[in-house]
């Protein structure tokens, strides 16, 4: 299936919408140019509002760490961007609910093999990682992204950048120190 037609469908999808408290309003960025992939979680609060993906604090932080301009970051044909679950999924006792399962199965493979060009993946989280890395990944999260070196050099784990992750920020000093700046070369190079 062309892209377009699978983007008209992905958009249109309903399948997990009675677990939706606010709706259904898939976000995402796709493009069959886009030599960046990132792979979220689900769309926050704020990103349902507004429609666009990372458009709040955790995008702002991202797009630092990237070292890109929100004009870079949310041109498709550079970089694309597909959460775990592509709808708001609600808030819980201790922040928002994880992504929908719906979306995974009946979406992703497709949208993947509709991105040919893709030359880094940024594999955010621990749902990510759990699709996109089982067979590299280690017990913990943060043992994951301390071993990025350890991956395919087009695969690179992170933390959210949520605020919500300002402690562990502080506790793993050694993300920022070798990490952001070993991805923000891999980032410049793709971009030439």
């Amino acid at each position: 299936m062309k892209l377009p037609q699978l983007l008209k469908e992905v958009r249109s999808c309903t399948a997990c919408a009675a677990h939706l408290p606010q709706g259904v309003r898939p976000v995402l960025q796709v493009s069959s140019n886009a030599r960046i992939l990132i792979v979220g979680q689900a769309p926050g609060r704020k990103v349902h509002e507004s429609g666009v993906p990372f458009d709040d604090a955790s995008g702002e932080r991202l797009r630092a760490w990237m070292g890109v301009t929100r004009e870079q970051f949310y041109d498709a044909s550079i970089t694309a961007i597909l959460p775990m679950g592509f709808c708001y999924p609600g808030t819980g006792k201790s922040g928002d609910l994880p992504p929908r399962k719906e979306c995974a199965p009946l979406w992703r493979e497709q949208l993947l093999a509709a991105m040919p060009n893709i030359q880094l993946t940024l594999v955010i989280g621990q749902y990510a990682m759990d699709w996109h890395m089982k067979e590299s990944q280690a017990s913990t999260l943060t043992e994951t992204v301390k071993g990025w070196r350890d991956h395919h050099s087009s695969v690179l784990p992170l933390p959210h950048p949520s605020p919500r992750n300002n402690i562990w920020l502080k506790a793993n000093p050694w993300f920022v120190a070798d990490v952001v700046p070993a991805l923000q070369k891999r980032v410049a190079r793709l971009l030439g």
